[in-house]
């Protein structure tokens, strides 16, 4: 079964690889919404694959690191595509979280990428 937990965070950023005159390669901001979701056997017991709890306290550390900041200035994010940022989360999450099974980041409303790992 697979569940998931749905954080929001607000980060400004540019696109630096864009060719000019590209609106990305202008500062500007989103309000992302990522979305982590994790992959297992339902508990019998418990009822659940894992306390939502722990998806959120896993995430909290890589929170505080994104929400209200310039994503070009964390290392591994200079280029901070939604496609950038869903690997640079699922790197650093994937060890304290080993039943991840996706990243979900939307930049907007209308836009955004899905990660499964490498």
């Amino acid at each position: 079964m697979e569940i998931w937990k749905e954080f929001r965070l607000e980060a400004a950023h540019m696109l630096p690889n864009v060719p000019d005159g590209h609106k990305c390669k202008r500062l500007h901001g989103h309000s992302y919404r990522v979305r982590i979701f994790v992959e297992g056997e339902l508990d019998p017991t418990l009822g659940w694959v894992v306390d939502f709890a722990d998806i959120a306290d896993a995430f909290e550390p890589l929170r505080l690191r994104l929400d209200h900041y310039y994503l070009n200035e964390i290392e591994g994010l200079e280029n901070p595509t939604s496609e950038a940022l869903a690997r640079w989360i699922w790197r650093r999450l994937q060890p304290t979280l080993p039943i991840l099974s996706r990243v979900e980041v939307g930049e907007t409303c209308t836009s955004g990428c899905v990660y499964r790992g490498d």
